[in-house]
């Protein structure tokens, strides 16, 4: 799940970087609102995190800048504790959630995840595909109830196929939403991954779309 953070505060900002990676999380990290603004609106991110006093371009003012583009990615504010008109605001111009400083990262993690659940009209944290179950806050797969070990590329990319089940994703989109800055993706990485997870979980649970891209079929609503 690739994400934004927007901090200026260097030690702040390396904590949140290394510990959401940890939880499994790709991050950007940029440091004032201008590089902020730019990076969201190009549409890579599941969510950003984002501070609300930014050089350059105040956060309060990068969200309503956003929002009034129409680009609707979630954002989740970071507030000083005291900050309460701030808050106020940041949640009237468009802000999905906010956490107050000092951040703990595990509850971070959790509203990120439900963020983007909400984002693409998941209401449950489990998802499902046939017998295919993923659960994203234990970063853990399932075939017919036996857990699956996928790698953590695998399991990205798992996941965002199944975040959005019933839509074709193309190989670039599936790149952008996967890696983070610095790495180099092998032009067949996609393709690479997919061919596991096949192996790995059953033939049919990703199909390809010739010429356009990948997708997993949407999973019947419970009766």
């Amino acid at each position: 799940m690739r994400i934004l953070l927007a901090e200026d505060d260097e030690m702040l900002g390396d904590g949140l970087r290394a510990g959401l990676r940890q939880l499994g999380f790709q991050v950007d990290w940029v440091r004032d609102g201008v590089a902020a603004e730019r990076e969201l609106a190009s549409g890579d991110y599941m969510a950003a995190v984002l501070d609300l006093g930014l050089p350059l371009k105040d956060g309060l003012d990068v969200l309503q800048a956003l929002r009034e583009r129409k680009i609707s990615t979630p954002v989740l504010v970071l507030t000083a504790r005291d900050a309460v008109p701030d808050r106020i605001r940041g949640l009237d111009l468009g802000a999905d959630d906010y956490v107050v400083k000092p951040v703990d990262l595990h509850e971070l993690g959790a509203r990120l995840r439900s963020l983007v659940r909400r984002s693409h009209g998941q209401i449950n944290d489990t998802l499902r595909c046939g017998a295919v179950l993923l659960e994203p806050s234990a970063r853990q797969v399932s075939l017919e109830g036996k857990a699956v070990a996928l790698s953590t590329r695998e399991f990205d990319l798992l996941h965002a196929l199944m975040l959005n089940a019933g839509r074709v994703m193309s190989r670039e989109h599936l790149e952008q939403k996967l890696y983070s800055w610095g790495y180099e993706v092998d032009s067949n990485a996609i393709e690479v991954h997919i061919h596991h997870l096949r192996r790995k979980l059953h033939p049919d649970v990703i199909q390809t779309v010739r010429g356009i891209g990948y997708t997993v079929p949407r999973s019947p609503d419970p009766a």
